[in-house]
């Protein structure tokens, strides 16, 4: 017989959410994410991340001007365990999330984003949970910006588990994101914010 401390704890969608609320209240800028039935907490961001984002926005902005990266919103991602994932970016038509509260559902969503943080978690997180739930979710292209790795990996072809097409480059490489989003993105820039 194992004691209950040595059993996962798994937590439904409703309680995660009232937990998040809670935590949000009590401590400026803590970030929680429910994925695969697992309460993650998602680190702040430093300087370089948020660079990255903000080229990141730049460029969509430039490009595809009917859409908007949004760096904040919540997505309802994997329907195994009801999922909640805070992407760094969430790529979609600029009304796309009006009305929608907290966690929108990610059917307008064209890409999403994670740009990889110096934490422990890291490679679990964004290399392989993520990465499976926005799969599982359906959103078309998975943009992961590896500052470890120094590289710059696009998902795309979600069949409903995994996705099908993986193309990476190192920083400095040109790198084209599929349609629906037909962005391509010169990476050089990259190299001044790995820290």
């Amino acid at each position: 017989m194992t004691a209950l401390a040595d059993r996962p704890h798994i937590m439904d969608t409703e309680h995660f959410e009232e937990a998040a609320r809670i935590l949000a209240r009590l401590e400026e800028g803590a970030r929680l994410e429910l994925i695969d039935g697992k309460v993650r907490s998602k680190p702040m961001p430093d300087g370089d991340h948020g660079r990255i984002i903000q080229w990141l926005l730049r460029i969509c902005m430039q490009h595809r001007p009917e859409l908007f990266l949004d760096p904040t919103q919540g997505l309802k991602a994997q329907a195994y365990r009801n999922g909640r994932a805070r992407p760094d970016g969430s790529l979609a038509p600029a009304d796309a999330f009006v009305g929608q509260g907290e966690w929108a559902d990610p059917g307008p969503v064209l890409m999403v984003v994670e740009v990889t943080s110096h934490d422990s978690d890291t490679d679990k997180r964004d290399r392989v949970e993520k990465r499976s739930a926005y799969a599982e979710t359906g959103i078309p292209i998975y943009l992961l910006i590896d500052r470890q790795a120094c590289q710059v990996v696009v998902y795309s072809e979600p069949d409903g588990v995994c996705y099908e097409n993986i193309h990476t480059v190192p920083y400095g490489k040109t790198i084209h994101l599929p349609d629906p989003v037909g962005i391509t993105l010169e990476t050089e820039p990259l190299k001044d914010w790995v820290n």
